[in-house]
C-alpha cells in the first residue's frame, strides 16, 4: 500500500487534547501515559452511511493515532471523508456502500448481503451506530452463517458472536499487515508516543506492589500474579455474568 505525499486534509482535523491518563478530577486513572507530540485528530467516517453515492480513494495517508492507514475519499457530491484503508485499495479507485454494492474490498453492505465465508472488518454492534469492531491494522472477521435475521461471524480472536442482519460491514482486510511485526527501536519513540515507562512488580518494595521485596531475586512470592492493587489477575475471569452482550455471543474465544 503506497503512501500519499500529502498534508492531511484541513477540514477533516482538529488538535487531539493532552489528558495523560487523567481524569476530570485530574487524577491519574490510566497508568503509563503522557509526554506524547502534539497531534491532529483526523475524523474517521465509522458510518459509511452515503449509500448509492461513489467514491474515488484520493489518498492513503498515515494516522499518527491508530496502527492502520486511513484513505481520503471525494464523492461525487464533492464531499470528502476518512476512512480506515483495506487492504489491496490503492489510489483511484471508486468504492461503493450500500444493498447495491458488489462484494469487492473497500466496499460496505448490510451482513445480511454479504456472502458466507467473505473477510470483513469495521462491524456495526447495532445498525445505523457505526462500526465499533474488527478495526486494527490487518484484522478480519469471517461471515460464517445466516440464520434468519441474525448473522454469525468469527472474530480474529476466534469468539463466533450474532449480528443483526441490518448491521453494516466493509468487505476486505484492513491494510497495514505488517505491523504487528514493528519494533519501536528507542525509548525515546516510545516517549514521543505517549507511552510512560513501565516498572516491573518484582523490582518495587512491598508498600507499593503485592510482588514486591524479599531477599535478592525472589520471584513474587505468591500462588497467583496481582495486580498493583491486590486482584488476582491469571485465572480468575472478570467478565460480568448478566453483561448485556452474552446473548450474543455463540462460542467463546476461551473454551
Amino acid at each position: 500500500m503506497q503512501l500519499t505525499n500529502k498534508e492531511p486534509e484541513k477540514k477533516l482535523t482538529y488538535i487531539l487534547p493532552k489528558r495523560s491518563g487523567r481524569d476530570n478530577t485530574g487524577q491519574v486513572s490510566i497508568r503509563h501515559q503522557g509526554g506524547r507530540k502534539k497531534r491532529y485528530y483526523r475524523m474517521i467516517d465509522f458510518r459509511r452511511d452515503k449509500d448509492g453515492v461513489a467514491a474515488r480513494v484520493d489518498a492513503i495517508e498515515y494516522d499518527p493515532n491508530r496502527n492502520t492507514r486511513i484513505a481520503l475519499l471525494i464523492y461525487t457530491d464533492g464531499e470528502k471523508r476518512y476512512i480506515l484503508a483495506p487492504d489491496k485499495v490503492n489510489v483511484g479507485d471508486v468504492l461503493h456502500t450500500g444493498a447495491k454494492a458488489e462484494i469487492k474490498p473497500g466496499n460496505t453492505l448490510p451482513l445480511n448481503l454479504i456472502p458466507v465465508g467473505t473477510a470483513v472488518h469495521n462491524l456495526e454492534l447495532i445498525p445505523g451506530r457505526g462500526a465499533k469492531t474488527v478495526r486494527s491494522a490487518g484484522s478480519a472477521a469471517v461471515v460464517l452463517a445466516k440464520e434468519g435475521e441474525w448473522v454469525q461471524v468469527r472474530f480474529p480472536s476466534g469468539e463466533v458472536r450474532r449480528f443483526i442482519g441490518e448491521c453494516k460491514a466493509t468487505i476486505g482486510q484492513l491494510g497495514n499487515v505488517e505491523w504487528r511485526h514493528q519494533k519501536l527501536g528507542t525509548a525515546g519513540r516510545a516517549r514521543r508516543m505517549g507511552l510512560r515507562p513501565e516498572v516491573r512488580g518484582t523490582a518495587q518494595n512491598p508498600r507499593t506492589h503485592p510482588h514486591g521485596g524479599g531477599e535478592g531475586r525472589s520471584g513474587i512470592g505468591l500462588v497467583s500474579p496481582k495486580s498493583p492493587w491486590g486482584k488476582r489477575t491469571l485465572g480468575k475471569r472478570t467478565r460480568k455474568p448478566n453483561k448485556y452482550s452474552t446473548k450474543f455471543i455463540v462460542s467463546r474465544r476461551k473454551k
